[in-house]
């Protein structure tokens, strides 16, 4: 059975730790040329520091964290983090490769479009790697369109911004 919850314990915290990490390793191996490039941009998001204090820098108001559980066994997160005026960021969806295909992931996008909604945001950012097919097919289909957004020093020249207006997206 597969579960979606927000992160608000300990333990949920320490799954979240230890899928995050297993989330920049795999980046690293995906993209073994761009490694000097993403670890940049994990120093620049503060990625570590974050990450540790999931509680503090990813809960409502300025945040949320999603946990996806299948069979009682931690599969994926997805974070959201406030950007301002109304805009969040959807950021670090990572789900093991041994529960690709389960739904996960989709079901990590609608619960977070769902609950940046009940927090107030009208718009939903995210920037991916080019390379990384299955994730923007994946956000794609969950309403994502190209954004034309201004880049700033976190987002990789060659990074695909994408937005979705959540206030006019049909339920």
């Amino acid at each position: 059975m597969l579960d979606i919850d927000p992160v608000r314990s300990k333990a949920q915290a320490d799954d979240v730790y230890e899928l995050a990490y297993e989330f920049t390793d795999w980046l690293r191996g995906r993209y073994p040329e761009m490694a000097k490039e993403i670890d940049v941009y994990l120093r620049h998001q503060k990625f570590d520091e974050q990450i540790r204090e999931v509680l503090i820098h990813f809960t409502p108001p300025k945040g949320e964290c999603l946990l996806a559980r299948q069979d009682g066994r931690p599969i994926g997160i997805l974070m959201l983090k406030d950007l301002g005026g109304g805009v969040c960021e959807m950021n670090r969806m990572f789900v093991r490769p041994s529960a690709r295909g389960l739904g996960a992931g989709r079901a990590l996008v609608e619960e977070l479009k769902r609950r940046a909604r009940d927090m107030g945001f009208r718009t939903m950012t995210l920037s991916a790697l080019p390379r990384h097919h299955e994730a923007l097919s994946l956000y794609r289909s969950c309403g994502f369109k190209p954004d034309d957004r201004k880049r700033d020093a976190g987002n990789s020249d060659n990074a695909v911004l994408m937005a979705i207006d959540l206030g006019t997206e049909s339920e």
